[in-house]
C-alpha cells in the first residue's frame, strides 16, 4: 500500500482556494500511485478557524467541499480534516473529525478526542470530545486514524487528559496509524513532535504516518515537517519544513526501516525561515504587496527590514529614515547603507520641525518641567504619525520593529514605534536579535556591522543607551524567558542566583505593561508562549507586591 502525505498551505476560509489545492495534490498523488492520500487536521476550513466555526453557513460549505472531494475519490481514498456536526442535542454542535472518502462516499468519520485548551489553542470553545472508538478497513489494511492532539497522550501520561485514543483502538489490531495535524511553529517544536511520533511507533509497534500544515494564519507558522516513522521508532522521512510539499511512500518500506532521514534544527536558521514565512503569507493571503517602516540605524529596524525585504522583495519594502535633533549621523548612514543594500526605496524626513511645534504648542501647560518621557514620546509618536500616513497614502502595510525584550517591559510607545500592523520581532528576544543579524550576514554583509556592533539606543535624548534604562540584555532576557516561557515565579527565579531587587523590577515592569501589548500588533509566534493569542493575561492584576 501507498501512503501519500500531502504538505499544503491553507487559507482560512477559503474553501475554493483549499479544495483546488487538493484537487493538485490528488492528482499529484496518483502519479505517485498512491492509494491514500492524506491532508491535515481541519484542512478544509484552514486552521484555527475560530469563530468562524459558530457560523452555520460556514459548517455548511465546509460539508459541501467534502461532497465535491468524493467525486475524486474513485481512483484513491482521501483522507481529510474538518468539522462535522454533532447530532446530539447535548453538549457542542461540532466534533473535529477525520474523514476517510473513498468510491464517491464517507466510508468512516474519527472525531477527535483530545481537546488542547492552552497556549494558542481553544478547542474546547468549540468542539465535543469524542468518546467512541473504531479503526477504518481499507484494502486488506486496518489503520486507526487519529487527529493532531489525539497521539500526544502515550500511555495517558499526559496529565491534562483521561484518555489515551491509541490504546483505545489496539483492540482493534490497525497495520498502521494516520494522523492529521495542525501542529504550529516553534523553535522547539520540531524536535518534540519527533519524539512523540517517535514513541508512537515504539510504544505500538506500528508505523505512523503524520501529516501538517505549512504556512502562517497571522501570527501562528505552521512549519510543515510531516514524520513518517518505522514500527522500532525510526524516523524514516521527516519532510521539508516552510513549504508545500506531497510525498508518497511505500507501507512495506516503511515498515522494513530501510532509510532515517531528518531536517536539521538550528534554533536561529529556523526562526529566520518561519519569520519569513510569516510575513509573505501575512501579505499573501491579504492581499497586500507593499510594506513600510521606520528605518534608525539600529539592530531592530535593520533585522525587520532584512527579512520583510526577503520575503516580498527589496523593491517592496520602503524605509522610512526619521532622524531627530537626537539622531546621531552614524545612524542615519547605516539606516541609507541597509537600505542601499537591500535594493528598496527610501526618504529622509527630519522630524525636528513637527518636534518643535508639538513643544510650542504644549509650552503654556507645561511651563518649566523638566524634559523627560513626555518629549521622548513625541517624538516616537511623531515618526508614528509620517509611517500612518504613508501606509494610508500608499497602502503599504506598516511593520513594527520592536523586539520581544522591549514589549515585555514596555520599552516602547504607543502610537508611535509600537504602531504597525504586524509585529515581526515581537516575539523574538533581544539577544536572538543580534543571532539573526548574524545569520543575516552569514553570506555577505547585509545589515551594516556597525548597527550590530554599536550600543542600542533609542536616540530619543542626548547620549541615550539602552543600558541607562534597562539592564544588559543577557540579563534581562535570561530573566523573561525564565517568567514568560517557564512560568516560574519571583522567588524561584532568585533562587536561580539573579539579584532580588532586578527581578522585582523586571517582573513589575512586564506586569504593569500589559495595557501596551494589548493594543499592539499580532506578533509572528515563534517560542512556545508568545504575546497574544497565546498568553492571556489580566490588565489590572496584581501578583508582585
Amino acid at each position: 500500500m501507498r501512503i501519500c502525505l500531502a504538505q499544503l498551505n491553507y487559507h482560512i476560509g477559503n474553501f475554493e482556494n483549499n479544495f483546488q489545492k487538493m484537487l493538485e495534490a490528488i492528482e499529484t498523488a496518483k502519479s505517485q500511485h498512491a492509494d491514500i492520500v492524506v491532508f491535515g487536521e481541519l484542512a478544509l476550513t484552514g486552521y484555527p478557524p475560530r469563530d468562524f466555526l459558530e457560523f452555520e453557513d460556514f459548517i455548511h460549505r465546509s460539508d459541501e467541499y467534502i461532497q465535491h472531494l468524493l467525486s475524486y475519490t474513485h481512483e484513491l481514498a482521501v483522507v481529510i480534516g474538518a468539522p462535522s456536526v454533532n447530532p446530539v442535542p447535548e453538549g457542542k454542535d461540532l466534533y473535529n473529525s477525520a474523514y476517510f472518502l473513498y468510491e464517491g462516499s464517507i466510508q468512516y468519520v474519527q472525531h477527535k478526542t483530545l481537546l488542547p485548551t492552552y497556549d494558542i489553542f481553544d478547542e474546547y470553545r468549540y468542539f465535543e470530545p469524542n468518546t467512541e472508538f473504531g479503526i477504518v478497513e481499507f484494502k486488506g489494511k486496518k489503520i486507526a486514524l487519529t487527529v493532531c492532539e489525539d497521539i500526544w497522550n502515550i500511555g495517558n501520561e499526559n496529565p491534562l487528559y483521561v484518555t489515551c485514543p491509541l490504546d483505545e483502538m489496539m483492540p482493534f489490531k490497525p497495520d498502521f496509524i494516520l494522523n492529521v495535524s495542525a501542529s504550529p511553529f516553534d523553535h522547539k517544536h520540531a524536535a518534540e513532535r519527533l519524539a512523540i511520533v517517535s514513541e508512537n511507533a515504539k510504544r505500538y509497534n506500528l508505523p505512523v504516518f503524520y501529516v501538517n500544515h505549512i504556512g502562517a494564519q497571522t501570527e501562528v507558522i505552521f512549519d510543515g515537517g510531516s514524520v513518517v516513522s518505522s514500527p522500532n521508532g525510526s524516523i524514516f522521512k521527516e519532510m521539508v519544513y516552510f513549504e508545500e510539499a506531497i510525498e508518497t511512500f511505500e507501507l512495506d518500506e516503511v515498515v522494513a526501516g530501510t532509510q532515517n532521514i531528518e531536517q536539521t534544527k538550528d534554533k536561529i536558521a529556523l526562526i529566520h525561515d518561519a519569520i519569513i514565512l510569516g510575513i509573505k503569507d501575512y501579505f499573501n493571503k491579504l492581499g497586500f504587496t507593499k510594506a513600510i517602516l521606520g528605518l534608525s540605524g539600529g539592530i531592530d529596524s535593520a533585522v525587520t527590514c532584512a527579512l520583510a525585504a526577503r520575503a516580498l522583495g527589496g523593491e517592496n519594502v520602503t524605509g522610512m529614515l526619521m532622524p531627530s535633533q537626537f539622531s546621531s549621523g552614524h545612524s542615519v548612514d547605516d539606516a541609507r547603507e541597509l537600505a542601499e543594500n537591500l535594493a528598496m526605496p527610501y526618504h529622509i524626513v527630519t522630524i525636528k520641525e513637527l518636534y518643535d511645534a508639538f513643544e510650542n504648542k504644549l509650552q503654556p501647560m507645561f511651563k518649566d518641567l523638566p524634559f523627560n518621557v513626555t518629549e521622548e514620546n513625541i517624538q516616537a509618536r511623531c515618526r508614528g504619525v509620517l509611517l500612518m500616513a504613508m501606509s494610508n497614502k500608499f497602502g503599504n502595510i506598516l511593520l513594527n520593529t520592536s523586539n520581544k525584550s522591549e514589549m515585555a517591559v514596555g520599552y516602547g510607545t504607543l502610537y508611535g514605534d509600537l504602531c504597525g500592523g504586524l509585529s515581526v520581532l515581537g516575539d523574538v528576544y533581544k539577544m536572538d536579535v543580534f543571532a539573526l543579524a548574524r545569520y543575516i550576514n552569514k553570506d555577505g554583509e547585509v545589515i551594516p556591522i556597525n548597527s550590530i556592533e554599536k550600543p542600542p539606543s533609542a536616540e530619543l535624548r542626548p547620549n541615550q543607551k539602552d543600558s541607562d534604562s534597562l539592564p544588559d540584555y543577557e540579563v534581562l532576557d535570561e530573566i523573561l524567558k525564565l517568567y514568560i516561557e517557564d512560568h516560574k515565579g519571583p522567588k524561584e527565579i532568585i533562587a536561580l542566583g539573579h539579584d532580588s531587587a532586578l527581578v522585582q523590577r523586571i517582573l513589575r515592569l512586564v506586569n504593569i505593561n500589559e495595557f501596551k501589548r494589548y493594543q499592539t500588533a499580532p506578533a509572528l509566534r515563534v517560542s512556545n508562549k508568545a504575546f497574544g493569542m497565546g498568553r492571556r493575561m489580566p490588565i489590572v492584576g496584581k501578583y508582585l507586591s
